[in-house]
């Protein structure tokens, strides 16, 4: 089996860390392909990155002919619907991954992300995936994506502050991670705080294995329909 994990920023050291994470979490005989654009924004931290990112994420799906399933990993699931049009092969978001996971593990969970302004879109996708319900909050730790990359820096204690603050305020029985750039640290957390801290890459591998494993296609009808030839000659 293989899968292509697509880091949608251009950043190629958090692709490294994705595709390290990816790996960890794959089944013996899965081949993890972990990739990023070559254009595009360095991180993703609110709609505007997300936009421009979209294309890119877009031409890798329709070039990958020899990848079994898809993992977007970028937390707020980039151009997860428009890939889904161009393959009927899965296509897993990491953060819709990570929210089903945790709602099957816990009654309430809080989700911890990086910026301020990252938090509207994160509960978006929650209210879309019928998840809303099952979420305490989405928070802030105020740590800026490619502050993760930085080692010796305090973005694990900003987060690990973060997640504190949801165990005694949101009383969340689960964490999400809501970031792809935290995933080297859930076992870390989960240990720290006692709880599941669950990491949206790892659970998006297991999921895409699961759902190749079940030989699960998308569905061509209705909103995922392919475009049209001469639409698609856009991103060749």
């Amino acid at each position: 089996m293989r899968l292509m994990v697509i880091n949608p920023n251009s950043t190629a050291s958090m692709t490294e860390k994705i595709g390290a994470a990816a790996r960890a979490a794959a089944s013996p005989g899965t081949e993890v392909v972990a990739v990023n654009p070559l254009r595009g924004p360095v991180s993703i931290e609110g709609y505007y990155d997300e936009a421009m990112s979209v294309p890119g994420v877009l031409q890798l799906v329709q070039n990958a002919a020899d990848a079994d399933a898809f993992i977007i990993a970028c937390f707020d699931d980039t151009g997860l619907d428009a890939a889904r049009c161009l393959t009927d092969r899965p296509v897993v978001g990491i953060g819709e991954a990570a929210y089903h996971f945790a709602s099957l593990v816990a009654n309430k969970f809080s989700v911890v992300t990086t910026l301020a302004r990252s938090v509207p879109a994160l509960e978006h996708n929650l209210i879309r995936y019928g998840l809303a319900a099952r979420c305490a909050r989405v928070r802030s730790s105020e740590v800026a994506v490619l502050e993760l990359e930085h080692a010796g820096s305090a973005a694990c204690d900003r987060i690990s502050e973060e997640i504190g603050r949801a165990v005694a305020e949101d009383r969340a029985e689960a964490i999400v991670l809501g970031c792809a750039g935290m995933a080297d640290l859930a076992d870390r957390l989960s240990d720290e705080h006692g709880l599941p801290v669950l990491d949206g890459v790892s659970c998006a591998v297991r999921l895409a294995e699961a759902m190749v494993g079940l030989r699960l296609r998308t569905s061509r009808l209705g909103g995922y329909a392919p475009p049209p030839l001469q639409k698609l000659a856009a991103l060749a």
